[in-house]
């Protein structure tokens, strides 16, 4: 197997040479050979041992056997103990899932903190299809189906093509001692029924399950690069970017286009499954529903606007429905935060713009506040006549709901609108004839 391992390491993952590899490292078969494999082939490795403190004493001779392990090839170690159990109460998930979320994060420490290159984990074939077999009775997409990568981002899995009769094989041969971990047997968890009960009579009807198994996830791969070329090519035509509240990144999506497709809502899929949207009914639907109509995902909103849908992050501040206000003294010449504006006295006034206004000091209430809009807020148009709701005046300009929610409202002490910024100013501030003290208010 080390040759076999060798030419594979060769031939997929020449990119290692000369990299510090953090190898993840239980004590266990897997995590042990891919050990002495690595270490056979002189790379320059480190092992990381999780000890999650989920099966008493015996997590902790886990340990020492790592440890010892590691002394006796003069490998350096890093350890770290985890309350596994209160980390999966309090983030409501199961403790396998906690147990994966606390370590991926402390590997990504690891290798920020030291500069390592990789961390490698002793991921097999039988664990391949023992995930596909999850992904498929749990329900799931294409992307459930074509397996576990071998590298994703800075995790390698150099032991993905090989069996555990193969490594359990070398083991042997190599008088390589390793740790059990009896709850492996218990087929109390979804996986190891699967691999206890489920696998040996798949390898019953077919002896060559994982080879079969393995130019299926091919053949997967291979439908998958075909949709995802189709997907890049027609979202060019439908997927408008453009940028929203302070900079941050929003995207349109062309409805009457979308709906020209031969199946929408899996398109709509395609586009829109990095978002964490889940009830891809009403994602849907949001084609015919009414404009203002939304749906959201733990990160992002999808809102119908006329002809569009657009897709924003919640991280903008808009969803909380907490009003925030932030007060501008009057010795203050700029603020940063929400927006960024700046006040100049000048002698007289120019010009004003969009990103522009000026006022009469004399006229303004300190502190000023900048804010979003509230009901019964009006405003009175500079160059318009009368008074205005501010939500007629949103209506008037065929503002979306979107560019209302991330409008700016420039205000005096006693709440009354100085400017909707970038839109219009109020004329109850501007400059008079009499106006002694000029203002210059701008928007960067």
């Amino acid at each position: 197997m080390l040759q076999e391992f060798k030419t594979h390491i060769n031939t997929n993952f020449p990119f290692l040479k000369d990299k510090k590899i953090v190898i993840a490292i239980s004590g266990g078969l897997d995590s042990v050979v891919l050990y002495h494999l690595l270490h056979q082939l002189q790379f320059n490795i480190f092992l990381a041992h999780c000890n999650f403190k989920l099966r008493e004493q015996e997590s902790d001779l886990d340990e020492e056997f790592v440890v010892k392990l590691s002394q006796k090839s003069s490998n350096q170690i890093f350890r770290i103990e985890f309350d596994t159990d209160n980390y999966a109460k309090k983030h409501k998930c199961s403790t396998q899932i906690a147990a994966r979320e606390l370590r991926y994060n402390w590997f990504q420490e690891l290798l920020s903190k030291y500069n390592f290159d990789y961390i490698a984990t002793a991921h097999h074939a039988d664990d391949n299809l023992e995930t596909f077999l999850i992904n498929l009775t749990r329900g799931t997409g294409l992307e459930g189906l074509t397996g576990i990568p071998e590298t994703n981002g800075n995790i390698i899995r150099p032991l993905l093509p090989f069996s555990r009769e193969e490594i359990l094989l070398y083991a042997k041969k190599n008088n390589i001692e390793w740790r059990e971990d009896a709850s492996n047997a218990a087929t109390k968890y979804t996986r190891n029924k699967i691999r206890h009960l489920v696998i040996p009579v798949l390898k019953e009807i077919n002896p060559s399950l994982l080879a079969s198994f393995s130019n299926s996830l091919n053949y997967l791969e291979e439908s998958k690069q075909i949709i995802e070329d189709r997907i890049e090519e027609v979202s060019k035509l439908i997927i408008t970017p453009f940028s929203c509240a302070q900079g941050n990144a929003c995207l349109k999506i062309n409805i009457h286009k979308i709906q020209q497709l031969s199946n929408p809502k899996a398109y709509l899929y395609q586009f829109l499954k990095a978002y964490h949207f889940t009830e891809w009914d009403d994602v849907y639907h949001l084609l015919s529903a009414q404009s203002g109509k939304q749906v959201f995902s733990k990160t992002h909103r999808l809102l119908k606007d006329r002809d569009v849908l657009i897709l924003s992050k919640k991280s903008n501040g808009i969803f909380s429905g907490v009003e925030k206000l932030f007060f501008i003294e009057q010795n203050q010449t700029e603020i940063t935060h929400p927006i960024r504006l700046t006040f100049k006295k000048v002698a007289e006034k120019s010009k004003a713009n969009k990103q522009t206004i000026y006022v009469d000091k004399d006229l303004l209430k300190y502190p000023l506040i900048v804010r979003k809009r509230k009901n019964g807020d009006y405003l009175y148009p500079a160059g318009m006549q009368g008074k205005k709701k501010l939500s007629k005046y949103f209506k008037d300009e065929k503002l979306s709901l979107l560019e209302k929610e991330n409008t700016w409202l420039l205000c005096n002490a006693d709440y009354k609108i100085i400017w909707v910024i970038n839109y219009r100013q109020d004329r109850r501030f501007l400059p008079q004839k009499t106006t002694e003290n000029y203002l210059k208010i701008t928007q960067l």
